[in-house]
């Protein structure tokens, strides 16, 4: 019982290799049911980090916990809020702790081509950055609603449970979200209208 997770969770066929021992929850379980919400949490992590590299980390430590927790599966009511609060608050974590060593780049380091991946040239359109740095300015719990809302469609009943507030609390929170944005898209010309 006290396997070792797999280094990297992404890496499928590895995680494949551990997943008959789980007692509660089957490989097509697994499957259906975990795999599909790993962009969820990506995107949800890079929100609250603005860094590839550091979501990645913060969805593979999520993937752990969730490994070290598979005998209990039955107890978690909703999976995917689960994972969402693990998320943020591994977030969190790194961002707070984002006074992290920075390790100067080595000399004859080979940097990576500069030609921007299809991500990157989507997010280097105007409207989409406009809109990105809008949500950015929100206050960290609206930014947070409004993601989890309206980018990734989950119900207010699982953002509460995933940020671990009142129902109440998210209504007014992607209320005020909303708002903001709606004043901000005016002030720069960008009503719904004219996107």
């Amino acid at each position: 019982m006290n396997e070792t997770p797999p280094l990297f969770i992404f890496d499928l066929v590895t995680f494949k290799r551990h997943l008959p021992s789980f007692n509660c929850m089957t490989r097509q379980e697994f499957k259906s049911n975990i795999l599909p919400i790993k962009n969820k949490l990506f995107r949800f992590s890079f929100n609250i980090l603005n860094d590839v590299a550091e979501a990645e980390d913060v969805v593979q430590e999520v993937f752990i916990k969730l490994w070290h927790k598979r005998d209990g599966m039955n107890q978690i009511n909703n999976v995917e809020a689960w994972c969402m609060r693990v998320t943020r608050n591994l977030s969190i974590d790194k961002l707070r702790s984002k006074h992290r060593r920075l390790e100067p780049i080595k000399e004859g380091f080979d940097m990576k081509d500069d030609t921007p991946d299809p991500f990157r040239q989507t997010e280097g359109s105007d409207l989409f950055s406009k809109i990105k740095n809008l949500m950015r300015a929100l206050p960290d719990k609206q930014r947070m609603v409004m993601q989890l809302r309206d980018i990734e469609g989950l119900s207010y009943q699982e953002v509460a449970d995933a940020l671990e507030i009142s129902l109440d609390q998210v209504k007014v929170n992607i209320y005020r979200a909303r708002l903001a944005m709606r004043k901000e898209l005016v002030k720069i010309n960008l009503t719904p209208k004219t996107i």
